[in-house]
């Protein structure tokens, strides 16, 4: 018998850049994708769909995205197409009173949400899934038996030996939310190459998630059975190189047979702007436009793109003169961009009274301001340095307009 389905991962429903003029059209984006990937399964009459985690990007969304969630889902359930969910670490509700979305999505029938149960001794159990309550650890389509783990922290790899210890059945999928150091270098939850391993010994075909590069795991003996597809969407800056879609999998006597399919995200470039030499703001700005002209020039994609700019170099006047606003308001004058997030690494260069050469960044002069104006407060001296540092990462998560206010708390110490 020969069955197939999509995997994907990471969709980040609900992600946007807060107080952006491009807030509204970035925050369709992500559906956009999903609905792409939805009118695929359709299309090819799939047999279920597979999301491997962090279907929403962060697990406090608004009634809007939930709605806007469940029409983007409808072609599925309308095509009797099973849509196979976990919760990945941007999925959790970290102070729930009452059930998540995902749950609420599971008990409405939208998606069927995996989740094994625990055993006294911190194993884990894989109970059939219940359609009239909406949960359960695996379920079986087509006599493939489809196992479901979400985001389980930092230490995943050690839990492998009772992950295994728990199938009891054959034809194994496992859909799992966790990346591999070897390919997501800057993850958390991820777990080392050889940890992941065992996991082949049970499954015939490991769905990941988490990492938003899309990879492929092998045995030691060359056989793959572990396909990480990615995030369908450019998510984050640094994203601008992968490639972008899900895997089309099909499955006949067996065997697995992914094809990746490719999406079309939005346009995603990270520049680098060199001003070094510069002597006044003026000359820096003017180079700075012909720098960002050029480099917009050979963008084929008619979407306005997303754009982070890297300012360097040593320049001879004081980097407070090219902040921000100025900037954006140079590139308006000749680009249209949907979002755009400039990092100044300029540093100053300037002489003392003895010849020597002082250079400093603009994030260490931030850093002398901040220092001065906390330790003027005398029940904050000795703290300069912790609180600078606090100041600055709280700054930078609102500039970047993708921060929830109770993340924003999670940051604040107690001030005492």
């Amino acid at each position: 018998m020969t069955s197939r389905f999509i995997h994907t991962a990471d969709i980040h429903l609900g992600k946007t850049y807060r107080n952006s003029p491009g807030e509204a059209e970035r925050y369709e984006d992500f559906f956009r994708c999903l609905a792409g990937i939805v009118a695929d399964a359709v299309r090819e009459a799939v047999d279920f769909v597979l999301i491997g985690g962090d279907l929403f990007h962060t697990g406090q969304i608004l009634p809007k995205t939930f709605a806007k969630t469940i029409e983007t889902l409808q072609p599925l359930k309308e095509a009797a197409i099973p849509c196979i969910a976990i919760e990945g670490n941007h999925d959790w509700i970290h102070r729930r009173n009452n059930i998540s979305w995902m749950e609420a999505l599971s008990e409405m029938g939208y998606i069927r949400l995996l989740r094994p149960a625990r055993t006294g001794d911190g194993g884990y159990r894989f109970e059939p899934f219940d359609e009239e309550t909406g949960t359960g650890g695996r379920l079986e389509i087509d006599g493939l038996n489809i196992h479901g783990l979400g985001y389980i922290g930092a230490n995943a790899g050690s839990h492998v030996e009772r992950i295994c210890e728990a199938v009891t059945t054959g034809n194994n999928l496992l859909l799992f939310h966790v990346g591999i150091w070897k390919y997501s270098p800057v993850e958390i939850g991820n777990m080392k190459i050889e940890e992941a391993h065992p996991l082949a010994d049970k499954f015939a075909y490991v769905a990941l998630g988490h990492g938003h590069k899309p990879y492929v795991i092998e045995t030691p003996a060359g056989k793959p059975y572990a396909y990480n597809p990615g995030a369908p969407e450019r998510v984050n800056f640094g994203e601008e190189k992968y490639a972008k879609g899900y895997y089309l999998v099909t499955v006949a006597e067996g065997r697995f047979t992914p094809e990746f399919r490719r999406t079309d995200p939005r346009p995603m470039l990270v520049e680098a702007v060199n001003l070094d030499g510069a002597e006044d703001s003026d000359t820096a700005l003017a180079r700075f436009r012909e720098q960002v002209r050029e480099n917009l020039a050979g963008l084929d994609d008619k979407r306005a793109p997303l754009l982070e700019l890297k300012l360097a170099g040593r320049v001879g006047f004081h980097p407070f003169e090219l902040g921000r606003e100025r900037l954006r308001l140079a590139l308006d004058e000749f680009a249209s961009l949907l979002h755009v997030e400039i990092k100044n690494h300029l540093s100053l260069v300037a002489r003392t009274g003895g010849g020597e050469v002082v250079k400093k960044s603009l994030v260490e002069i931030e850093k002398d301001v901040l220092h001065e104006l906390i330790g003027a407060h005398s029940q904050y001296r000795g703290r300069e340095e912790e609180l600078a540092r606090l100041a600055l990462a709280v700054r930078d998560l609102v500039l970047k307009g993708d921060v929830d206010d109770d993340e924003l708390l999670g940051l604040l110490p107690e001030m005492g």
